[in-house]
């Protein structure tokens, strides 16, 4: 018998309606998703596959199988970059580039492949974007970095968008030279093309593997030496396998084929030295009290509905290990220390249910808090329960759905920009690792709040009900046509209620499309959309990367006003 005090959430009814409901329509969200990544899979489509067999090559995604000890547990972020961003080009599947974690020889590591099936792995402005995510993530967690080469550097007809700013294609090769600063090891094999300013990523990792026959690697290719100095030269000769192990000694390994390669990087991980570690505390695993599969029934057709919250995260935290932290103030956030897989966590949570205010100078107890929404007390709460999971060093969670903060003149009267400050504040300044699954809305500055993509989670993930903007689609559409109506009205063109209804639409239509999850994903917003099922094993992971890096620095939360 599960004990109470330590247990959140509530069995369900399976063959209730709303639930068989629910579920039919999440189902047919988790069909359409994968759907989409069959097709992102196959990168610049089969014939591209065929080709680089033909070569003797292996794929992107083969090579990363290759590398893993499991090929199942390979956790792909980004999948989705660059979906429907470059149709005029002919796209770019996945960004041109398959990254992940996984784990090599029992080592967790993070996996960066060029896809040389997309415009033969050049460069967009989006593949420099998630590369430099990749090194991020490294930077971050102090996790191996294994880059596997294959690109014909920056894609020139959009040279202008990836060359010369700070976060575009020079940042990589600093941050190279950062990670091996603090002892972060890199390994790179030129499997391919390694052309230009490219040259310079693997020749900056710590060890560099090259492909005989496919591989090279020169600052400029055989067209551009000759018009540059009017010498002939073949591929092989300037810079090839045999050329740059025998002759330059820039790299140091030279692989007959794709395979030798792979399995040449696998012994070089599995000599790597133990590290110190942060610490985090985990114990013995417990299975969640209820069946994750059973999310799918709770979570709402629409996000303006209700459903409770508790009983979403009794589906992923350990059984019995909720504690949870002023639960009778501030209700529309849920506060508590749990354990996923082991791990100790402190869980922020927007709650959906309609709850009633609490006696105080803020709220009244007669007055019913909408769901998903920030109150004073509640923001309040957050910000107390963050730096105490900062003084313990305990890793945060949070779970979004938030409608942004509460307004009007009593919102404003009671301060609700002082204590929304407060939250911000104690999450911009927290040192302990944090993680952000966005579950249904992430709306305004409840994004900010809840540990959006600016404040540094190390990993956003996403699940298919998840929704991001600067406010909910109905507001936004209904604010922007007032405007576009008062501004036709100045020029004397009143539209007609006809007219009107037909620009809502046409309004509410594109801002539900830049609301979506794969818009979001497309823009490396988030790092993942997931199955809900799979969140605990997400979080695990998240934790276990993140306890590889023992520098946690002080805590200091700056002037936070009380």
């Amino acid at each position: 018998m599960a004990n109470r005090e330590n247990s959140l959430g509530q069995p369900v009814s399976p063959s209730a309606q709303k639930y068989i409901k629910r579920s039919t329509h999440y189902h047919s969200l988790l069909t359409s998703m994968r759907d989409r990544e069959a097709e992102i899979h196959l990168g610049g489509g089969q014939k591209r596959i065929d080709r680089e067999h033909s070569r003797g090559k292996l794929t992107a995604r083969e090579r990363i199988a290759s590398l893993l000890d499991d090929p199942d547990s390979f956790f792909e972020l980004g999948l989705f970059a660059g979906d429907g961003m470059y149709e005029e080009e002919g796209g770019c599947p996945a960004a041109g580039t398959v990254m992940g974690l996984g784990k090599v020889c029992g080592r967790l590591c993070l996996i960066v492949a060029n896809d040389a099936t997309v415009k033969a792995g050049a460069w967009f402005p989006i593949t420099a974007k998630k590369n430099l995510r990749a090194q991020e993530i490294a930077l971050e967690n102090h996790v191996p970095l294994i880059y596997l080469v294959d690109s014909a550097g920056v894609y020139l007809p959009m040279q202008d968008e990836i060359f010369p700013d700070k976060e575009h294609f020079g940042r990589i090769f600093r941050n190279n030279a950062i990670l091996s600063s603090k002892g972060i090891p890199q390994i790179a094999a030129i499997m391919g093309s390694c052309v230009a300013g490219g040259a310079y990523l693997p020749i900056m990792s710590d060890e560099a593997l090259i492909v005989d026959g496919t591989g090279s690697v020169f600052l400029a290719g055989p067209f551009l030496v000759k018009a540059a100095v009017g010498e002939e030269v073949d591929n092989e000769t300037l810079g090839g396998a045999t050329t740059h192990t025998e002759i330059s000694g820039v790299t140091d390994y030279k692989m007959p084929d794709d395979e030798t390669c792979l399995r040449t990087i696998r012994e070089l991980v599995s000599h790597l030295g133990e590290r110190p570690q942060s610490g985090f505390s985990r114990s013995a695993p417990a299975a969640p009290e209820f069946h994750a599969s059973e999310i799918y029934g709770l979570m709402p057709e629409h996000g303006a509905l209700p459903y409770d919250m508790q009983d979403v995260l009794a589906r992923i935290i350990d059984a019995e290990s909720w504690t949870e932290y002023k639960a009778g103030y501030g209700q529309t956030l849920l506060t508590g220390y749990a354990r996923i897989d082991g791990w100790s966590v402190g869980i922020v949570a927007n709650q959906r249910l309609m709850v009633k205010a609490q006696m105080g100078k803020k709220a009244h107890s007669n007055e019913l808090q909408a769901g998903g929404v920030i109150y004073s007390d509640s923001a309040d709460k957050a910000a107390r329960f963050i730096m105490n999971c900062n003084q313990k060093r305990i890793p945060l969670v949070f779970f979004q759905d938030v409608s942004g903060f509460m307004v009007g003149s009593r919102a404003e009267h009671g301060g609700i920009i002082k204590d929304g400050a407060k939250m911000v504040n104690a999450v911009a300044n927290s040192v302990v690792p944090k993680f952000t699954v966005v579950v249904g809305n992430s709306y305004g500055a409840g994004n900010y709040a809840m540990c959006g993509r600016a404040y540094d989670p190390r990993l956003m993930l996403a699940w298919p009900t998840a929704r991001i903007a600067v406010m909910g689609g109905a507001q936004a559409a209904k604010t922007l046509v007032q405007i576009q109506v008062s501004k036709l009205k100045r020029q004397g063109k009143a539209p007609s209620e006809e007219e009107q209804a037909e620009l809502l639409q046409t309004i509410t239509d594109r801002y539900d499309a830049q609301t979506s999850p794969y818009y979001a994903a497309a823009r490396l917003w988030v790092d993942a959309i997931i199955d809900p099922v799979d969140t605990r094993q997400w979080l695990s992971l998240g934790l276990e990367m993140a306890n590889h890096n023992p520098e946690v620095p002080s805590f200091n939360p700056g002037v936070i006003q009380t």
